[in-house]
């Protein structure tokens, strides 16, 4: 039986970025050097299969440092967390590793340096996401308000309009950010922003291929883990660029093949901590159910490595 047609466009930039390669890299490095097992607070990066892949190397994930014994090294995830975590570990003389992306270190550190200025901070970012609760977690209580949308600009009340900065979630929409910002801009004026865009690089990037997919292609695919949120903020993009039918699939045992029927030209994208494996084993997919060409649809070539901690370079 013939196989039907399907061109196929591959995002690129897709799937691993420099702060979720160094991340995986920190656990496997520290079970190198410690042996096993070695916690790790919260999922290094938000990707079942890795995280799997790395329990089975010893890797024992925990969601607070109460859990953690005080004789194991402990490594905290890349989306950052609260100053108070570290400081417990130093408390318990703990070993302890910061797989924290220098991205996001990167937004703790403005919103401690707005904070020395006078300056309380609004952040752009999603209620009970790790990266939010660790940047939060910066500053002493009260000092940093959390907005999510265009409406929460409205309803929140600084203590002084007049002195205000804001910060953002590295792993947003850029276009819904954009939108905040310019409410935030509009109701209080003198807000200070960041010195260079808060959203990281890789986030961008996957986002702009998208655009560039998505007007081309019936329907589009990006995998990656439902508390993902540089993956679903990738569906949203598609969608508002013009792929009704984009949605969220961790690996290609998730694909809806029904909802495919018909289907000519499909995108394929991978959010930030998708292993290649899992983006060449749904492509692998299709093939078996069609005669697939590839076309890649690259809007950005990245090239940025992030150095692992001292720590894990020295001899034991």
């Amino acid at each position: 039986m013939t196989k039907p047609q399907l061109n196929l466009y591959l995002a690129a930039p897709r799937g691993f970025c420099a702060g979720v390669d160094r991340a995986i890299k920190i656990v496997e490095m520290a079970l190198e050097k410690w042996g096993a097992p070695v916690f790790v607070r919260h999922e290094i990066v938000h990707n079942k299969f890795v995280v799997d892949g790395l329990r089975e190397k010893g890797a024992v994930f925990v969601e607070e440092l109460d859990e953690c014994p005080t004789d194991r090294p402990v490594i905290f995830s890349a989306h950052g967390v609260p100053k108070a975590v570290p400081a417990e570990a130093e408390r318990r003389e703990m070993v302890f590793v910061d797989a924290t992306c220098p991205l996001v270190s990167k937004v703790h550190i403005e919103a401690e340096r707005h904070n020395r200025n006078g300056l309380q901070m609004v952040m752009i970012g999603h209620a009970g996401h790790p990266e939010t609760l660790g940047t939060m977690g910066q500053l002493p209580d009260g000092e940093v308000i959390l907005v999510e949308t265009v409406e929460d600009v409205a309803t929140i009340e600084p203590r002084d309009p007049e002195k205000l900065a804001f910060i953002t979630q590295t792993t947003l929409s850029v276009d819904d950010t954009a939108d905040i910002v310019t409410a935030l801009q509009t109701r209080f004026p003198a807000i200070v922003g960041p010195h260079k865009e808060d959203i990281c690089y890789a986030t961008t990037n996957r986002q702009e291929a998208v655009k560039a997919v998505a007007p081309r292609v019936d329907a589009l695919l990006v995998i990656g883990a439902p508390n993902s949120s540089n993956s679903k903020r990738l569906v949203e993009v598609g969608r508002n660029a013009g792929c009704e039918y984009s949605q969220l699939v961790q690996r290609a045992e998730d694909i809806d093949w029904r909802a495919l029927e018909g289907v000519s030209n499909l995108g394929l994208t991978a959010g930030a901590s998708a292993p290649d494996v899992l983006i060449n084993e749904v492509i692998d997919a299709f093939r078996d159910r069609f005669d697939v060409t590839v076309e890649v649809v690259e809007t950005a070539v990245e090239n940025v490595e992030f150095k692992v901690p001292r720590v894990l370079r020295e001899p034991a």
